[in-house]
C-alpha cells in the first residue's frame, strides 16, 4: 500500500516536474521562433524598406528627368516663339517703313495730281512735293537697308513695287491731262515692266546687277516727271522737255543693256549646269 502510493506521488511529482520542464522547454523554443520570426519580419520588411528606397530613388529621379525634359521643351519652345517675335519685328524697320510710305504716298499723289481738274498750280505744287518724298524715300531705303542689314522678304517686293507704282501714276496722269505723249508713257512703262519680268525669267541663272546707267536713268526720270507735274512755263518748259527727251534716250539704252546681259547671264548659266552634269556623270 505505501509503497503505490509513493510510487503514485513520484509518478505524479515526476509528472509535475516533467510537465513543468516541458513547460520550460516550451518557453525557450517559442520565444526563439518568436525571435526568428520577427527576425525574419525584420529581414523582409528591410528587404521591403530597401526597395522601397530604391524604387524611390529610381521614380525621383524619372520625375526629375521628366521635369527637365520639359523644362527643356518648354525652352526650346519658348527660344522658337522668341525667334518668330524677332523675325516678325524685323519686318518693321526704317527701311520698310519708308517703303510702306512710298505706297501710301502712291494713292495721295493721284488724288492731288487731279484735284480741281488736275490744272490747278496750287494743287499741282502739292503733287510735286508728294511725288519728290516718294523719289526721295526711294534713295534712303535701299541704302538703310544694305548699310544696316535691314534686307527683308517683303522689303524685295514691296520696294520695286512702289518704285513701279509712284512712277506709273504720274505718267498716266500727265498723259492723261495731256500733258505728256502717250507714246512716252508707253515706253518707260514698258521698258519697265519688261526688264522686271526679265529678271524673275533669268534669276535661276543668276542676278542681273543695277548699272550706273540703269540709275542715272532713274534720276533723270525722277527730274523729267517731277518738272512735269509742277505748272512750268517759258524756258523751264522748254527745259523739261529735253530732260525728258534724255530720260526716254536713257530709258532704252539701259533696257537694250539689260537685254544683253541677260542674254549673256543665261548662256553662262546653262554652260555651267552642262559641264556640272557632264563631270557628275564621268
Amino acid at each position: 500500500m505505501t509503497g503505490v502510493p509513493a510510487a503514485a506521488a513520484g509518478g505524479a511529482s515526476g509528472a509535475r516536474r516533467a510537465g513543468a520542464g516541458a513547460a520550460s522547454g516550451k518557453v525557450p523554443g517559442s520565444a526563439v521562433g518568436r525571435t526568428a520570426a520577427r527576425s525574419a519580419e525584420g529581414g523582409t520588411s528591410g528587404a521591403g524598406h530597401g526597395a522601397g528606397g530604391s524604387g524611390a530613388v529610381v521614380g525621383e529621379g524619372s520625375i526629375s528627368a521628366g521635369l527637365d525634359a520639359q523644362g527643356e521643351e518648354k525652352s526650346a519652345r519658348g527660344g522658337k516663339l522668341t525667334a518668330a517675335a524677332v523675325n516678325q519685328a524685323s519686318v518693321w524697320n526704317v527701311a520698310n517703313l519708308l517703303t510702306m510710305l512710298r505706297l501710301v504716298l502712291v494713292p495721295a499723289f493721284v488724288a492731288l495730281m487731279l484735284a480741281d481738274g488736275g490744272y490747278d498750280p496750287a494743287w499741282r505744287a502739292l503733287a510735286w512735293a508728294a511725288f519728290a518724298i516718294a523719289m526721295i524715300t526711294d534713295i534712303f531705303d535701299g541704302h538703310l537697308a544694305r548699310t544696316y542689314n535691314l534686307v527683308t522678304d517683303f522689303g524685295k517686293i514691296a520696294d520695286p513695287i512702289a518704285d513701279k507704282a509712284i512712277m506709273g501714276a504720274a505718267l498716266i496722269c500727265l498723259s492723261a491731262l495731256g500733258d505728256l505723249p502717250w507714246w512716252v508713257t508707253g515706253v518707260i512703262l514698258g521698258r519697265e515692266l519688261g526688264i522686271t519680268l526679265l529678271r524673275f525669267v533669268v534669276i535661276r541663272y543668276g542676278v542681273i546687277p543695277a548699272s550706273r546707267g540703269g540709275k542715272l536713268k532713274t534720276l533723270t526720270q525722277g527730274v523729267a516727271v517731277g518738272m512735269y507735274v509742277l505748272a512750268l512755263t517759258g524756258w523751264l518748259a522748254t527745259l523739261r522737255w529735253w530732260v525728258m527727251a534724255a530720260a526716254v534716250v536713257l530709258t532704252v539704252v539701259t533696257g537694250l543693256d539689260y537685254v544683253k546681259q541677260a542674254i549673256v547671264l543665261r548662256r553662262q548659266g546653262i554652260a555651267e549646269r552642262k559641264a556640272a552634269l557632264e563631270e557628275k556623270e564621268a
